[in-house]
């Protein structure tokens, strides 16, 4: 077994075995919800302490290609991308849901900042995502930081669909514990894994385009902070359920996506070091 080999299969062995363990132990013994942010906290970390430890100690190459500068001047454009493309992405999947009858409910905005005006609730939440990204920054780290750039080497785009598989089966503890409703398990797994590979084209392509792993990571906080929670929020009562929430950012993450796909081709399967 070659180096880049034992690499992933430790990487692997981390992030899903301790993962899935402290979600099992979480749950089912220690009976808390997943819901809380300090309960979720290790399991979002855990792929940058496999890829931390494989770097480290198991293939010792170090971190050369990981990613770690922030490359401001640089990157800034990748930066805003991220920064504003969640807020975009709400936009697109409230006028879809809008145009399917489900219109949004805009007072619901005050109950997310409360004391400010109601329009500055987006902007604050895409606020908090920024406070949050080095939060977000452990998946990133772990996921497209290592994994995406040594699973095929010279397939930048077969990388990304594997990864952005592995990266949904690693989630679905989390639909069958409880903490996402997806109805139909048989139909809603397949439809949320969708979701990320979707979401994978966009934070590949951040972190080719940028050079850092900080602008996916601050687009994977946005996505949870602001295009998950908005949609919700203010579709919630609406008569969509848990998955139709879930999937109605998909078309617009799908376009994004396929529009990246051809930055993707042309870049490197590992960016420049930082």
């Amino acid at each position: 077994m070659n180096d880049r080999t034992k690499g992933i299969t430790v990487f692997l062995a981390m992030a899903f075995g301790f993962g899935w363990g402290w979600l099992l132990l979480a749950r089912l013994v220690l009976r808390l919800s997943l819901v809380n942010p300090l309960v979720q906290l290790p399991f979002a970390m855990l792929p940058a302490v496999a890829a931390v430890v494989v770097r480290r100690w198991v293939t010792r190459e170090g971190f050369r290609d990981a990613g770690l500068a922030l490359r401001w001047r640089r990157a800034w454009p990748s930066y805003l991308a991220a920064w504003f493309g969640p807020l975009l992405l709400t936009a697109a999947a409230l006028g879809l849901a809008a145009l399917l009858g489900h219109r949004p409910d805009f007072t619901r905005l005050a109950g997310l900042a409360p004391g400010l005006p109601s329009w500055s609730a987006p902007l604050l939440l895409a606020v908090v995502a920024t406070v949050l990204t080095p939060l977000y920054w452990g998946e990133e780290f772990g996921w497209s930081g290592y994994l995406r750039l040594r699973l095929l080497p010279g397939r930048p785009m077969l990388s990304v669909l594997v990864t952005g598989l592995l990266w949904a089966c690693w989630h679905y503890p989390l639909a069958m514990l409880g903490y996402l409703h997806l109805g139909s398990l048989a139909a809603g797994l397949p439809l949320w894994t969708a979701t990320f590979l979707c979401q994978e084209c966009l934070l590949a392509w951040l972190r080719a385009r940028s050079g850092s792993i900080w602008p996916p990571a601050l687009a994977h906080a946005g996505n949870n902070m602001v295009l998950s929670l908005l949609v919700s929020q203010l579709l919630s009562g609406t008569g969509l359920g848990d998955l139709a929430l879930t999937l109605l950012p998909v078309p617009a993450l799908a376009l994004c996506a396929y529009a990246t796909t051809r930055g993707l081709r042309r870049s490197a399967a590992a960016p420049a070091a930082g």
